[in-house]
């Protein structure tokens, strides 16, 4: 049996000053900093949204459902992850989003073109926990495609940061429903 981290997109434009903000993402950076340096995992991986042309997930005149301001665009400083996560345990980084809406790190590839899924299966990796922004898009898509995929998953929700109570909350049924393992209660802003 094998354990993984997987740190959902903790990027700077998801942060505070970012420009798609989750309140309190710098102080989840540093806890999730801390929670690596304790050790625990086997693998510690993390996703990152990395956009260069999503179509209509990017909208002047964004619904906050489909599609979004301009964030976390491939090469900027916005798509860099916060300085507070701090990413010497990374092992690998799986992009996702270049050209379309992603939300699961499940969507994404490491540099050299492999999915997460693979990533991990070849590794041995049979259990997964989950931490991250948003709790109720990225964490969530995340989290029920591991499980999907035939992992035990755990999400940390101490170890995340959702966008508004009522997303989160139907997030967190739709995690239960699904048989992932939920710990803790999320910051919500």
């Amino acid at each position: 049996m094998s354990r993984a981290l997987i740190v959902v997109d903790v990027q700077n434009d998801f942060c505070e000053g970012g420009s798609l903000a989750v309140a309190g993402g710098a102080a989840l950076a540093a806890a999730i900093s801390s929670h690596v340096a304790a050790g625990g995992y086997d693998h510690v991986v993390a996703t990152r949204d990395y956009h260069v042309d999503p179509g209509g997930h990017f909208s002047t005149t964004p619904d906050f459902v489909d599609s979004w301001p301009v964030h976390c665009v491939a090469g900027t400083a916005g798509a860099s992850f916060h300085p507070e996560l701090d990413v010497t345990a990374v092992e690998a980084v799986f992009s996702k989003g270049a050209y379309a809406a992603a939300y699961s790190g499940f969507e994404g590839a490491s540099g050299g073109g492999e999915p997460l899924a693979d990533w991990l299966r070849e590794r041995g990796v049979d259990q997964v926990d989950v931490v991250g922004i948003a709790t109720d898009h990225c964490v969530r898509a995340t989290a029920l495609d591991a499980a999907s995929a035939g992992f035990a998953t755990t999400v940390l929700l101490g170890l995340t940061a959702g966008v508004a109570r009522a997303t989160v909350d139907t997030a967190l049924d739709d995690l239960r429903g699904a048989g992932v393992a939920l710990d803790g209660s999320p910051h919500v802003g």
